[in-house]
């Protein structure tokens, strides 16, 4: 399918994470952010190769690492950060540390409108986590952030 310029046209975008112990992120998952399984398969040894989750509205991947797909505790850790908007960012966050996840940043309120902090899940995948307490235009946090700055 394309779209009006001809161009493939997307059809969907998921995180795929891979982590070091399959079936115990996606336990993690579940408990800590409520995921639902949608799908698992596995190969001859049990190792999961794709496992599909859903989150609310969203969906990601779970596989576990093998020579061709490192976890990011081979890697020294991983730049990416998944962004979880949440009615109850306090809530989230204590779920997850329950659940062995560590703090990188405490929720908190923030300047632009937003409570919220950032949190290392067990596999070492980042997580911020995050809901809105203040709406604000986008010229009032451009300005709450160049306060910040000066």
């Amino acid at each position: 399918m394309t779209n009006a310029t001809d161009k493939p046209a997307l059809t969907r975008l998921y995180a795929r994470l891979v982590v070091s112990d399959g079936p115990r992120a996606i336990d993690f998952y579940r408990t800590a952010l409520g995921a639902e399984e949608i799908e698992r398969y596995t190969d001859p040894d049990g190792k999961i190769v794709h496992a599909m989750l859903r989150i609310g509205d969203a969906v990601i991947a779970v596989k576990d690492a093998d020579d061709g797909d490192p976890a990011p505790s081979s890697l020294g850790g991983t730049p990416v950060i998944m962004a979880l908007d949440v009615s109850d960012a306090d809530a989230v966050a204590e779920a997850m540390l329950r659940g062995g996840a560590s703090v990188v940043y405490p929720v908190a309120d923030q300047h632009y409108g937003q409570r919220g902090g950032r949190l290392a899940d067990p596999f070492g995948h980042l997580w911020m986590i995050s809901q809105t307490i203040e709406e604000l235009t986008p010229e009032e946090i451009q300005q709450r952030t160049t306060d910040l700055f000066t």
